[in-house]
């Protein structure tokens, strides 16, 4: 007795989605945003971040992000951060660093912002490093309705809260140039005298000092032939 076979539809369809799913998987690893209070002016909000690690050979170094128009560096403070790594803002965002990850694991950490900006979404471009050197650039936008090969994550944001206005502009924590200027001028070692130049200025006040007498001794010795040429002129004179 024969196995009904399966119809050649169906095995086609089945295959399509075969080589659909076999495109599709690769491309799935991307950075994931997220936040349990994405609203528009939400204060103190945590937003968290998943880097998806795509290596099976190397792990992931880094995170290096760009914040959107509508934030500051000093709006952002770390919150939770893979073990051993380090959030650093930088002057356009900020960079997640520390030892390698397991290859495939991915880099999951989370800030908190001050206070989220009045608009319906927030786009964080990222790129991620690799332990091999390789970089994964998610930092595009969707054009129209095509879908970007490498999107940017974003945070959709629902309307703000009746009332909600923005608060004032956070103030930078760095120090001021002029106060680190001071403490370096002031903590700087006076600039030493180059070697033997003591030694040469004494020098030549020795060659100076014996110039001048070797000087006078000619003079006198020249005023002494003189004057008894003259002496001996006149003794000649006389006995005449």
């Amino acid at each position: 007795m024969q196995r009904p076979r399966a119809p050649r539809h169906a095995l086609t369809a089945l295959l399509s989605l075969g080589v659909v799913l076999g495109v599709a998987g690769p491309a799935a690893a991307h950075v994931e945003v997220n936040s349990s209070t994405a609203q528009a002016l939400a204060v103190d909000a945590t937003v968290t971040f998943s880097a998806e690690g795509e290596s099976s050979t190397a792990g992931i170094t880094d995170v290096k992000v760009t914040l959107p128009a509508g934030l500051a560096p000093a709006d952002i403070t770390p919150d939770k951060t893979p073990d051993g790594w380090a959030f650093t803002p930088t002057a356009d965002g900020w960079t997640v660093a520390g030892p390698a990850l397991a290859p495939g694991a991915a880099a999951e950490y989370s800030v908190k912002v001050r206070q989220l900006p009045s608009t319906t979404s927030v786009v964080f471009k990222t790129l991620v490093d690799y332990s091999d050197g390789h970089t994964d650039r998610w930092i595009e936008t969707p054009q129209g309705d095509a879908k970007p090969e490498h999107p940017a994550p974003v945070l959709a944001l629902r309307p703000a809260a009746a009332g909600a206005t923005a608060l004032p502009a956070a103030a930078a924590s760095s120090a001021p140039a002029a106060s680190v200027s001071a403490t370096l001028t002031a903590s700087a070692p006076p600039s030493p005298t180059p070697s033997g130049s003591t030694e040469k200025a004494d020098d030549d006040n020795g060659e100076s000092t014996t110039t001048i007498v070797l000087g006078g001794l000619i003079a006198v010795a020249v005023i002494g032939t003189l004057v008894a040429l003259l002496v001996r002129r006149r003794s000649g004179r006389s006995g005449r």
